[in-house]
């Protein structure tokens, strides 16, 4: 069976409920959704799609730094949105986080609501460096 290890970093906020940030299993760290949580303070961040979508890949970039990888080892996210018309806004986002290398798959989904009633989050499958 493969070892798996909890990831868990200040940098990113803290988990809400009974998950971890990442867990690192069989050369891949498989992130949990994050959203636009301030780490320090636990508050939301951001009054539009587009901060918000900053701050959650701040947050991601984070732990997947933690687990010893980066969004260059990124295989695949998914990203939530609560109103599919911000696809646009976050997209353009999302594509600075993959500046200079080759994005990953992905899917986007809107859904009804999101914890703490963010606008976006995204989760990543990754490779360990």
């Amino acid at each position: 069976m493969t070892e798996r290890n909890a990831i868990s970093t200040d940098a990113a906020p803290a988990a809400i409920g009974p998950y971890n940030q990442a867990i690192d299993a069989g050369g891949l760290v498989h992130c949990s959704g994050q959203v636009a949580l301030n780490p320090k303070t636990g508050e939301m961040v951001g009054d539009n799609v587009a901060d918000q979508a900053v701050q959650v890949l701040k947050n991601l970039g984070a732990v997947l730094e933690a687990a010893g990888s980066s969004f260059a080892s990124a295989l695949k996210c998914t990203v939530y949105l609560t109103d599919l018309e911000d696809f646009g806004e976050v997209n353009a986002v999302y594509a600075t986080a993959f500046e200079g290398v080759e994005p990953p798959a992905r899917a986007c989904v809107q859904v009804s609501r999101l914890p703490k009633d963010a606008l976006v989050e995204i989760d990543c499958v990754a490779l360990v460096h």
